[in-house]
């Protein structure tokens, strides 16, 4: 065996371990999806699915990836409706086969995620009752996400909202946060002046501290009391609904 299989294949027990959808995958339902996949590296700001384009991948991230779901209105504004990283997947698990993106799927936070095309995950969810019974399960956390993305885009201040989303982020990069204040701004559809002046409150309350293009928690307690129950609705419906078992009733994401 070549050193570039062994790497890969390496590569691909990562994924498998490090995402909590495909963690929960006995080796006989992995043997359905492992011998289609590759591993990846996403960049900040790579676009792994565009709205009107048909879908023709699925997404695993793992690591520290962190994939934001956006949607953009026709003035150029846009706001993030869903983030995804270990927890989940992105392109088309939803979906009943091929079919053209509703939203932009753009990379926050780099780092790897295991790719699987379209057809073989299909052939997945056709030949295993518990592939399709998963993505079913994870099709309703990421419903939950949608609409409590919207009440809380509605009814939260622009701080709790900036709180959550960095406590998420927190959860799948860990305390350094590769995160621009511009791109912040975009993800809760606010001016940069306005993000600027959250920043800056939450780092003269002791919370974060913020550096050129990198955010660190520095007090992830506090940064919970300041955030909206949306951080924690959100992430105790994962556990409900999937869990470490695949079938809910367990730890959050």
């Amino acid at each position: 065996m070549s050193d570039t299989t062994i790497n890969e294949l390496d590569r691909l027990d990562g994924a498998f371990a490090g995402n909590l959808l495909l963690a929960t995958f006995s080796a006989e339902v992995r043997g359905l999806l492992e011998p289609h996949g590759d591993v990846v590296s996403l960049a900040v700001g790579d676009h792994v699915q565009v709205r009107g384009q048909d879908v023709e991948w699925s997404y695993f991230p793992f690591g520290t990836t962190m994939i934001s779901l956006v949607v953009e209105m026709d003035d150029g504004r846009t706001v993030q409706v869903a983030s995804i990283g270990r927890e989940g997947a992105v392109g088309g698990i939803v979906s009943c086969g091929s079919a053209p993106a509703f939203a932009q799927a753009q990379v926050m936070v780099g780092g790897p995620a295991m790719r699987v095309p379209m057809e073989a995950l299909e052939e997945a969810k056709s030949r295993s009752g518990f592939v399709a019974n998963l993505f079913c399960r994870f099709s309703d956390y990421l419903l939950a996400e949608v609409m409590q993305s919207a009440a809380c885009n509605s009814f939260h201040s622009i701080q709790q909202r900036a709180a959550r989303w960095l406590l998420t982020a927190q959860d799948r990069a860990g305390d350094r946060i590769e995160l621009t204040q511009e791109a912040l701004a975009e993800l809760l559809g606010v001016q940069r002046t306005t993000v600027n002046a959250v920043v800056g409150a939450l780092q003269d309350l002791g919370l974060i501290s913020a550096r050129r293009g990198r955010v660190i928690v520095v007090d992830r307690a506090g940064l919970k009391r300041h955030a909206c129950e949306c951080y924690s609705i959100v992430g105790e419906h994962f556990g409900s609904v999937i869990g470490p078992s695949g079938s809910g009733g367990s730890e959050g994401c």
